[in-house]
C-alpha cells in the first residue's frame, strides 16, 4: 500500500471512529435527557424581554455607496420594486408558557410591521413599539413584515421549546436580571 493510501486509510478509520464515538455520546445524552427522573422538575414560565430591530440590508439610498445597486433597482433588475430589510435577531427562542414582552425598534424612516400568529404590530418609521405575546404551545412560528416590497425576505422564526425541555435547563432558563 502506498504511503498516501496508508494515510488516507488511517484518516478514514480515525474519522469513522470519531464519528461512531460522537454518535454513542449523543445517544447517551439523549437517553439521559429522555429517561424518567426520580425527582421530576417542572418548568416555571418566565417573562422574557426581547428586543427586535428592523435593519436595512439593501435599499435605494445605498446606490451611492454600492454603485452596482443602480442596475439591480432599475426596471428589469433583480431588486426592481423591492428593498431588502431584516429583523435582528431573526431567530428568537422562548419556552412554552413564557410571556414575551417585545420591544420593536425601527430606527429608519420606512414603515414596517411585525406579524406573528396572534400578534400584529405596526412599526412606523423612527419608532419604538411594545407588545406582549404568550407562548401558549411549543412549535416554530414564522414572523414576517407584510409590506409587499419587503416580502418575502423580511422574516424570522420564534422557536417555542416544550415546557418539559425548559424544565431540563434548571436555573439557566431564568432570564438574567436587568
Amino acid at each position: 500500500m502506498s504511503r498516501v493510501n496508508l494515510i488516507r486509510s488511517r484518516l478514514r478509520d480515525s474519522w469513522c471512529g470519531a464519528t461512531a464515538a460522537l454518535i454513542v455520546l449523543l445517544a447517551a445524552v439523549l437517553a439521559e435527557g429522555c429517561a424518567p427522573s426520580l425527582s421530576p422538575r417542572s418548568y416555571v414560565p418566565h417573562e422574557r424581554e426581547l428586543v427586535v430591530t428592523t435593519v436595512p440590508l439593501l435599499t435605494k439610498e445605498m446606490v451611492s455607496t454600492y454603485p452596482f445597486l443602480r442596475e439591480d433597482f432599475a426596471h428589469g433588475g433583480v431588486l426592481e420594486g423591492k428593498e431588502l430589510y431584516a429583523f435582528v435577531p431573526s431567530t428568537l427562542i422562548v419556552v412554552e408558557g413564557d410571556t414575551v414582552r417585545f420591544t420593536f425598534v425601527n430606527p429608519e424612516d420606512d414603515e414596517h410591521n411585525f406579524v406573528l400568529s396572534g400578534l400584529v404590530v405596526e412599526l412606523p418609521g423612527q419608532s419604538i413599539r411594545r407588545a406582549t405575546w404568550r407562548a401558549d404551545h411549543a412549535g416554530i412560528f414564522t414572523f414576517v413584515c407584510t409590506i409587499p416590497a419587503h416580502m418575502p425576505e423580511m422574516y424570522g422564526q420564534l422557536v417555542v421549546l416544550p415546557a418539559a425541555v425548559g424544565a431540563g435547563f434548571g436555573d439557566s432558563a431564568t432570564p438574567a436580571p436587568h
